[in-house]
């Protein structure tokens, strides 16, 4: 019977939320006697209100559950890895909180933005406290996982999200500046520090950490990342230009709006003609809110007429393949049952998800 990549997730983000409720306690604890935090009970719940928003509107969990079902395609214990999955979550929550604020973007799983809700201030706050919850979960590792494990995983952690900070400037930098002279390579560059190594092959390669693999198979594990995680963000860029992700959201085009440089945008600047091409570089020059909803329509449209869309989804379909050939050919070694047939549904499930 086929595996539903759905029901997969679901078990996963149960056993990794489990963890993650853990450190959201909704009540700061006073750090000695004297500490009069009992004193601001309003303020104190506001702050874990805060805290908790993204927390509890919970997202898909494919990261957490990556590294989940590493260790089980190894038969290595998930509790083992339940914290990690947890810090993984939590590392998405924080960036997504300042990322929505850097992007001015309107909504996030289906409610409006943190900074929407709780103003700028607050919203940056919420994400620093939600990194400091973190590393907490990291450094509490090491009554699961002992101190040299806990550390790589650590250094993993590090390597990861600053090298998703790369991304991210690279990416804010080309908007501001308006670029517009943008090969697949350039965006490829971007994708591979804010996708690739974060959502895919940094996940995975936690869950090696974990189980026990030595760096060539660790490497292994990241060569599989780069054409998943490259796939995973096209998919990704391709819905948001044509899904309501099953009426979570409202608006379509958000990456337009926000300017974002994706493949098809990429694509379209380079085979758009006369005035389509003027005009689709005269609605890049605005910013978020200058933007009109029958503008954005109009670049989509003319990524259906020049052939973006298609172009995005073939190669989202090619690199999808390249994945699966790694898979197959390259990792044997992730011979448990059923952790590796859930990992195969995953791949199939980054390329054919709805949302």
């Amino acid at each position: 019977m086929a595996i539903d990549f759905k029901d997969v997730l679901a078990e996963k983000r149960a056993l990794i939320w489990k963890e993650y409720q853990k450190y959201l306690p909704g009540k700061s604890k006073p750090i000695e006697a004297n500490d009069k935090v009992g004193n601001y009970k309003e303020e104190d719940e506001f702050f874990w209100k805060s805290v908790s928003d993204y927390p509890k509107r919970q997202g898909k969990y494919i990261r957490g559950s990556l590294i989940l079902l590493v260790c089980e395609a190894l038969g290595v214990s998930q509790e083992n890895a339940a914290l990690t999955g947890a810090a993984m979550q939590a590392s998405e929550d924080w960036l997504l909180v300042h990322d929505d604020f850097e992007d001015g973007s309107m909504q996030r799983r289906g409610g409006k933005t943190l900074h929407r809700i709780f103003g700028t201030n607050q919203t940056i706050n919420a994400g620093d406290a939600l990194q400091i919850i973190m590393w907490k979960m990291l450094r509490n590792n090491e009554k699961i996982l002992g101190v040299e494990k806990t550390f790589r995983v650590m250094d993993e952690f590090e390597k990861m999200l600053m090298r998703t900070s790369l991304g991210q400037s690279v990416e804010i930098k080309w908007i501001e500046e308006n670029k517009l002279d943008l090969s697949d390579e350039d965006l490829m560059f971007v994708i591979g520090g804010k996708t690739v190594y974060y959502s895919i092959a940094g996940p995975l390669r936690l869950g090696g950490i974990i189980a026990g693999l030595n760096e060539k198979q660790l490497d292994l594990m990241y060569e599989l990342g780069v054409p998943l995680g490259r796939c995973f963000q096209i998919k990704d860029d391709l819905l948001d230009l044509t899904s309501d992700f099953e009426g979570q959201k409202k608006q379509v085009g958000n990456d337009i709006f926000e300017g974002k440089r994706t493949v098809m945008l990429g694509h379209l600047l380079r085979t758009a003609k006369g005035e389509d091409l003027e005009r689709v570089k005269t609605i890049l020059a605005k910013g978020r809110e200058e933007k009109t909803e029958d503008e954005v329509k109009f670049i989509i449209d003319k990524m259906k007429e020049y052939g973006s869309l298609d172009y995005a989804a073939d190669k989202a379909a090619s690199l999808k393949e390249q994945a699966l050939k790694v898979f197959d050919e390259k990792l044997g070694f992730l011979d448990k049952e059923p952790g590796r047939s859930k990992l195969k549904a995953g791949i199939d499930f980054i390329l054919e998800r709805k949302k």
